[in-house]
């Protein structure tokens, strides 16, 4: 019983992740990271910026959310 279970769940959490798409966000970067702090540096490296006007496109994640409001003074978002 207890594998006939755990295989339902393993079926439900695939079903959800194909389901379920990441929204992709457009970043660039409008102003320049000197004089900015050492950490919000390190987070535009992170998101693959470095350069003024540079663009990504990621897919929108919590993780890459907590990052974008670090520096939300540096950069601009569009939904795509």
């Amino acid at each position: 019983m207890h594998l006939q279970w755990r295989r339902a769940e393993e079926f439900r959490c695939l079903k959800y992740l194909m389901v379920k798409t990441m929204a992709k966000v457009k970043i660039t970067q409008f102003r320049s990271d000197i004089k900015r702090a050492e950490r919000q540096q390190k987070t535009l490296r992170a998101l693959g910026l470095g350069k003024v006007n540079k663009s990504v496109e990621v897919e929108l994640t919590p993780q890459i959310n907590g990052m974008i409001q670090k520096v939300n003074h540096l950069v601009t978002v569009k939904g795509l």
